[in-house]
């Protein structure tokens, strides 16, 4: 069993679709063998991952900082609701909880996080795969963005290659479990899907 980070938004007044993708990608993550690691919200689409996943007997660990329990409406059904001091923590908790991220639609804390993973993962400090589920083109102004970067330098190829893209959430849960490659115990299962990863996945 992988431990899933997943970063989302926890923001009220979204369109419905983002909060039922969050929670079919939390089915589909319990459904394949994995936990999930999320922000402890009980809220938006940061809730809905957790419901998705708990609704297929998965384990569910959510960390919150304290300023936030009230805010985010902390996530009491959790199996694990580990509740820190501040942002750093809960993303160093987080972080450390995780065998992989993977990064859903959302505001400026999703960026912020992914960002850091990303950075992380191409300076090599650490080897979990990192992959954003951007089915709808919310971030397509940031993949623009990075292609142009790379195009003045600023960003090496092999960084950009560290953050991969899914369309769907099969796609996406393969390209999680085939950068997982050995520490996966279910390498095989997540392999026999990578053909339909192939065709659903943007090139990273």
């Amino acid at each position: 069993m992988a431990a899933v980070c997943v970063f989302c938004a926890s923001s009220a007044g979204i369109d419905p679709r983002y909060v039922e993708l969050a929670e079919r990608l939390g089915r589909a993550l319990g459904q394949r063998g994995h936990s999930l690691v999320s922000g402890g919200g009980r809220v938006s689409m940061m809730g809905a991952v957790a419901r998705g996943a708990r609704s297929v007997g998965a384990h569910t660990v959510g960390v919150i900082p304290r300023a936030l329990v009230d805010l985010e409406v902390a996530d009491e059904d959790a199996d694990e609701l580990l509740v820190v001091t501040d942002m750093r923590a809960r993303k160093g908790l987080m972080d450390d909880r995780a065998d992989a991220f993977l990064v859903l639609p959302g505001g400026i804390g999703t960026l912020e996080e992914l960002m850091e993973v990303w950075t992380s993962r191409s300076l090599g400090m650490h080897a979990k795969p990192v992959v954003v589920l951007d089915p709808f083109d919310d971030f397509a102004g940031l993949r623009q963005l990075v292609h142009a970067l790379g195009r003045r330098g600023f960003v090496r190829p092999s960084a950009a290659a560290h953050l991969q893209w899914a369309r769907d959430v099969d796609g996406a849960l393969a390209l999680v479990e085939r950068g997982m490659g050995p520490r996966w115990s279910g390498a095989d299962q997540g392999e026999g899907r990578a053909g339909t990863a192939g065709r659903d996945t943007m090139a990273g």
